[in-house]
């Protein structure tokens, strides 16, 4: 490792950090610097970005890190929390040089587990888990040649909610829409929900880049879904339905709606998002004919977890029956409180 390096906290412009991202391989919209002012502004936690940078003083390496800490769940450094990407990028040397840094201050604040979350193979001799995965469709040929690659079941799928009367809509205008299905859905599995602030802040923050959708029988939301596009590929990051509407479709439809945008719009890549091999949602992925991707999860130096908090895990299953049973408006207003602190 180059002994020119100096690694620092960044201080730059969002500019000179995206700039340098987006130049180098594995970048994706949560690389962005603009998480920096989302995550601090909704949820007040502190972002120690790393960048490493050489003799010149150009930069060669970015690693935006997040901390959360809480007695309920631990002390965690995480690139990136609430979502899957966001581990180092830039040249071996840098990678190596940045992961050291963040397992230094991990080792130095007492952090129970440092964890880097990245959608490829890093030149890091640590520990790493694909206890998580996505799953992407290509989509070359356009939406029509999508569309025809899909089965004839699905296919009919797609096509019900509109004979039902169900229609779409997207923008930043849905943001609200967006949440009120979000949080009642996420009630109903037992996981607190994102607070509507975060949403909102990631709509003012991303602009064009951040994409909101979702499903009505009249004026009334049913289905939801939101996420990130970059570079030649869009990944839906949240996806939600009411239960009582399932019948319907509307979420398949919905789905179909984002995939059928990301192929007019030239995208080459539509990512499913993160879930649970062989998990209710990894199926539903799997029926579109896209295929999964291993997710790179690397814990730091010094770590004392083998994980960070999951969700899904048996040792939360007593208090995902408890929340289940929570009127919406109190799972609500008590989400956040408790989602902030879970990466």
């Amino acid at each position: 490792m180059s002994d020119r390096l100096r690694i620092e906290r960044f201080a730059g412009t969002a500019s000179e950090w995206d700039d340098f991202g987006r130049s180098q391989a594995g970048w994706t919209a949560f690389h962005r610097h603009a998480w920096r002012g989302v995550v601090e502004r909704v949820h007040s936690h502190e972002c120690p970005f790393l960048c490493a940078r050489n003799a010149e003083g150009l930069i060669v390496g970015i690693l935006p890190l997040v901390r959360l800490k809480s007695a309920l769940f631990g002390h965690f450094l995480v690139s990136m929390p609430f979502v899957s990407y966001g581990g180092p990028l830039g040249s071996d040397d840098a990678v190596q040089a940045l992961a050291n840094a963040a397992a230094a201050i991990g080792i130095a604040d007492g952090v129970d587990l440092l964890e880097l979350r990245s959608a490829r193979a890093l030149p890091l001799g640590l520990p790493v888990t694909h206890r998580k995965i996505t799953v992407v469709l290509p989509l070359e040929g356009g939406p029509a040649a999508v569309f025809a690659r899909l089965k004839s079941k699905l296919r009919n799928q797609v096509r019900r909610p509109a004979k039902e009367g169900v229609v779409y809509r997207f923008g930043a205008p849905c943001v609200d829409d967006f949440h009120t299905v979000f949080a009642r859905h996420m009630r109903d599995l037992g996981t607190p929900a994102q607070p509507r602030a975060f949403f909102r802040a990631i709509a003012d923050a991303f602009g064009e880049d951040a994409w909101f959708g979702c499903a009505y029988v009249g004026d009334r939301p049913i289905a939801c879904g939101a996420g990130f596009r970059w570079a030649n590929e869009f990944e839906i990051t949240w996806a939600s339905a009411l239960r009582e509407h399932s019948s319907l479709s509307a979420n398949t439809g919905l789905y179909w709606e984002f995939i059928e945008r990301a192929a007019r719009q030239g995208l080459t890549r539509f990512n499913f998002g993160r879930c649970s091999p062989g998990s209710a949602a990894h199926k539903f992925k799997l029926q579109w004919g896209a295929e999964d991707e291993p997710l790179w999860w690397y814990h730091g130096l010094g770590s004392r977890r083998d994980a960070t908090p999951d969700r899904e895990s048996r040792k939360y299953a007593f208090a995902t029956r408890l929340w289940r049973q929570l009127p919406v408006p109190v799972a609500t207003a008590l989400g956040p409180r408790l989602v902030r602190s879970i990466p």
